[in-house]
């Protein structure tokens, strides 16, 4: 397995935020269980060698660090959101109630071979919005075609589909379906307005782009709508 992503400039200022010495970490890091020298440390501070997932994990502890801040990124990949929660693979497959290889090989092809109730599983163990779970397993775009779909037909075949999708209450997508669908309805319907009219054709591109944009945020709106649905 690759190390995990590593700034050796983040810990080194994590380290030197609360004053500790390298052996005074290296300590901290035996309490944990995890017993490395002190040369080890110097090594992932020069940026010589990189910590293994072990070795990041009882680092960000006696740092009392996040782990992402170590990675210096915003965990975005399968796999960088389990390191950035301390998983392992193996635990993390345990926890969610999958085969430890096709769990790693979900993380490698970067496509989700799990179940939906895995899925929504990984979601809790992780602590992922709707909208990050789909990123990180690959079912984005997924969710971008049924969406579209959704607006430019009948949106009502598509709820149970999508609500399985991002694990919401069927009549919570119902309702933000029956929403994206007025808000799309209106764009053509003002297209065609001004059509009709005759307005110049500087409006007509207007209101083209305007709609562009919309598809375009079309899974946010979503997934805004059914976070915030005051009627669950």
């Amino acid at each position: 397995m690759p190390t995990p992503p590593f700034s050796p400039a983040q810990a080194r200022a994590a380290r030197l935020r609360i004053g500790l010495t390298h052996e005074q970490v290296v300590v901290g890091m035996a309490q944990l269980g995890l017993y490395r020298p002190v040369e080890a440390l110097v090594s992932w501070e020069s940026g010589a060698v990189a910590p293994s997932e072990v070795e990041l994990f009882a680092l960000a502890s006696a740092l009392w660090c996040p782990v992402p801040v170590l990675m210096d990124l915003k965990p975005r990949s399968l796999r960088e959101h389990r390191l950035a929660r301390q998983f392992s693979a193996e635990r993390l497959a345990l926890r969610i109630g999958m085969d430890v290889h096709d769990y790693a090989r979900a993380e490698s092809d970067h496509r989700w071979s799990g179940t939906d109730r895995q899925a929504l599983l990984l979601a809790d163990a992780l602590g992922l919005e709707p909208g990050e779970l789909l990123k990180a397993i690959g079912r984005a775009g997924d969710l971008d075609g049924r969406l579209r779909q959704a607006v430019e037909g009948r949106w009502k075949q598509h709820a149970t589909p999508l609500a399985r999708l991002v694990g919401a209450p069927e009549r919570t997508v119902a309702r933000a379906l029956r929403t994206l669908h007025q808000e799309y309805a209106r764009f053509n319907e003002r297209y065609m307005g001004h059509l009709v009219a005759r307005s110049d054709s500087a409006r007509l591109k207007e209101i083209a782009t305007e709609r562009t944009e919309w598809l375009h945020a079309l899974s946010d709106r979503f997934l805004h709508l059914v976070a915030h649905d005051s009627s669950t």
